[in-house]
């Protein structure tokens, strides 16, 4: 048998369940939604025909029940590609590692990882209120770097144009990209507009926002504007969508990442009304994903 986990590595609390997300493995459904705001997972599960299980600890609240006979957990995750690291580790742990023996099981588990969130667009078109879906995420927040992770030959030639047309390594750390889980993405067309990700560590400098503080590199957001390379561009830009597709490829989950446009950062548009924006794809994304 493998040495088992070090109790300060894998932190179980008094009832058998993972420390930042307060789950025990049977508490969790095979198919997840995860959200930023931990108010919006009540918004997600109201949609439920039944809700069997709730739990909060921290920013990380889960509700779990079924939508027909489809069993779904919705997650918050706080903001930022920080907590995703906890999210996704865990969330991984709660069904491929043996919490009585501290162990990796066998035969690993693949979960159905969708995000909903919400965006700045970086295409003119893209207007407000719009569905994008991440065909990719393109990290600038240096979690993956702390990773061993692998990049198909697409992945790496997207990257070095990337990193070619912005220079971004002699500014800040390296990049790194990966790409929607294909089984997921397929489902996920009409309605909705396709292009890569980039995700920011912040949301003001790093996403180019000037309130007293100056750039260090004020032109960065118009060179994710201009970035393309075959039918590739930059469609938008966030807070977690790298760290999840980067976390959910190396694990091996399918992951998907929809985003509501809530501002427009080419044409300086804002929705009027986001929440009801968010309301929308909510509700689209479970009609899919109910017949999944």
């Amino acid at each position: 048998m493998a040495n088992p986990i070090a109790e300060s590595e894998l932190i179980i609390n008094e009832r058998g369940a993972i420390y930042h997300l307060n789950l025990r493995p049977e508490e969790l459904a095979p198919t997840i939604i995860t959200v930023g705001d931990p108010d919006r997972v009540s918004e997600v599960s109201k949609h439920f025909d039944k809700v069997e299980f709730t739990t909060q600890h921290r920013e990380f609240v889960t509700h779990t029940g079924f939508l027909g006979n489809k069993r779904i957990s919705v997650i918050s995750t706080g903001i930022g590609p920080d907590n995703i690291d906890i999210v996704f580790n865990e969330l991984d742990a709660l069904v491929n590692i043996d919490f009585n023996t501290r162990t990796i099981k066998p035969n690993l588990t693949s979960l159905n990882i969708v995000r909903i969130g919400t965006c700045g667009a970086l295409q003119e078109e893209y207007l407000v209120d719009s569905m994008i879906v991440s065909s990719h995420g393109v990290g600038i927040d240096n979690l993956m770097n702390y990773y061993q992770h692998d990049n198909t030959e697409q992945e790496n030639e997207l990257l070095q144009q990337f990193i070619q047309h912005t220079n971004i390594d002699q500014h800040f750390s390296r990049p790194y990209i990966h790409s929607a889980g294909s089984s997921l993405r397929m489902h996920f067309v009409d309605g909705f507009h396709h292009g890569m990700t980039v995700t920011c560590p912040g949301f003001y400098g790093p996403q180019g926002r000037v309130l007293r503080l100056g750039l260090h590199y004020p032109n960065f957001i118009d060179l994710l504007t201009s970035f393309s390379y075959g039918s590739h561009k930059i469609a938008n830009f966030e807070m977690e969508t790298s760290a999840i597709y980067g976390l959910g490829s190396a694990l091996g989950h399918q992951c998907l990442s929809i985003s509501t446009v809530v501002a427009n950062r080419i044409n300086q548009t804002f929705s009027p009304d986001g929440k009801k924006a968010v309301a929308v794809a909510i509700q689209k994304v479970l009609n899919v994903l109910s017949g999944i």
